[in-house]
């Protein structure tokens, strides 16, 4: 009797751990059964979001919408400006469909687009260019031009006001504070540096700006070049992060090569001379920062000029100047995140200009003799 309670228990325990497996089974069956459903939602929800996003925002709409894509303008923000404005349904489904189409040129202007436009009629008038209104009249600012050189070459040429007017903006604290609020990843603490110049100083992007008034304010021209200035320059951001360097720092070695090259090459390769300097801890000794240190417009300069000691100075201190010296271009700006690989540490440019580099300042003297003559 006692063997029978023993298997009889036995037995009981086997049915009882049967049924908990069925029952472990049956809630694993449960489970995956519901991941499969949340996955299968999820990716229905994905699909219908995306293709969602990929139509007119309102094919019967027939009124239109007046955008301007300013000078500068990178994918991201166009795709930002489009969705903002209601004529895309979003703007990362946007720029992703772009992107897969290889269709990014995209041209500046003021267009009149409408909500029942497709994504591909939107992106034909964006590359086209086709706007809604011509401009009452274009500035060019050329690359190169230093604050002061704006003001007397284009602003007081070009417009209403008076070199004074713009370098009294230009010097207006209250006005800087203004759009260092609106551009803080552009405009930091560093453009109100003890030795900077002007704070703006290389943060007006040179181009063409078109006008659609018949005098635009000082505030408008300004802001339209620093605008461009933070297109261009936030395109390098995840690079500039990755070499642990700021806007700032960017544009002020732009404005380097800016001042120094002709050619895209130069600018290369005068970059890889001033990445390899740094490197040595030696000293830039570009003649263009004791230009902008002196203050005033040399073509050439003398032995005493070079004991010039002021900051911006690359003779007397090492490394870049406190800020940029000039308004650098994009070719100049992506010199810097572009370099030239070489071991050159010396160049020169003959009385054409054409640059001649040196790997030692034995063949930078050779160079001297040959090209400039002392």
């Amino acid at each position: 009797m006692e063997n029978q309670s023993k298997k009889e228990i036995m037995l009981e325990r086997m049915k009882e751990k049967k049924q908990e497996v069925r029952i472990v089974r049956r809630i694993v069956s449960v489970i995956a059964l519901i991941l499969l459903l949340v996955i299968g939602i999820a990716g229905f929800r994905t699909y219908y979001f995306v293709s969602g996003a990929l139509k007119p925002v309102d094919p019967d709409a027939d009124n239109v919408v007046n955008i301007t894509v300013p000078i500068g303008s990178n994918l991201d923000s166009i795709s930002r400006l489009l969705e903002e404005n209601g004529l895309v349904k979003d703007a990362r489904v946007y720029k992703y469909y772009v992107k897969f189409n290889n269709q990014a040129e995209f041209q500046a202007g003021d267009y009149g687009l409408q909500p029942s436009m497709t994504l591909d009629e939107i992106t034909e008038s964006l590359k086209t260019g086709k706007v809604y209104r011509e401009p009452l009249f274009n500035i060019t600012f050329p690359e190169g031009l230093t604050i002061e050189e704006i003001a007397e070459n284009v602003i007081a040429k070009k417009t209403k006001y008076t070199a004074d007017e713009f370098i009294a903006k230009m010097n207006d604290k209250a006005y800087i504070e203004e759009l260092m609020a609106e551009h803080p990843e552009l405009l930091t603490e560093e453009i109100l540096g003890e030795d900077i110049r002007y704070p703006l100083e290389g943060y007006l992007y040179p181009a063409t700006y078109p006008f659609y008034e018949k005098d635009p304010s000082l505030t408008l021209i300004i802001e339209q070049m620093v605008a461009a200035t933070e297109s261009n320059v936030m395109q390098y951001k995840a690079v500039l992060d990755d070499m642990k360097k700021t806007p700032h720092w960017f544009l002020t070695f732009a404005s380097l090569l800016e001042e120094e090259a002709t050619a895209q090459s130069d600018r290369q390769t005068i970059a890889s001379v001033f990445y390899n300097r740094l490197e040595e801890d030696m000293p830039l000794q570009t003649d263009p920062t004791v230009i902008y240190a002196m203050g005033e417009h040399k073509k050439r300069l003398f032995n005493k000029d070079y004991e010039f000691d002021h900051p911006y100075s690359t003779y007397k201190n090492k490394g870049l100047p406190p800020g940029p010296i000039a308004s650098a271009g994009s070719s100049s700006m992506q010199a810097v995140i572009d370099p030239a690989k070489t071991e050159y540490f010396y160049f020169l440019a003959d009385s054409e200009g054409t640059n001649h580099f040196a790997k030692t300042y034995e063949e930078h003297l050779a160079n001297q003799r040959k090209y400039i003559g002392n």
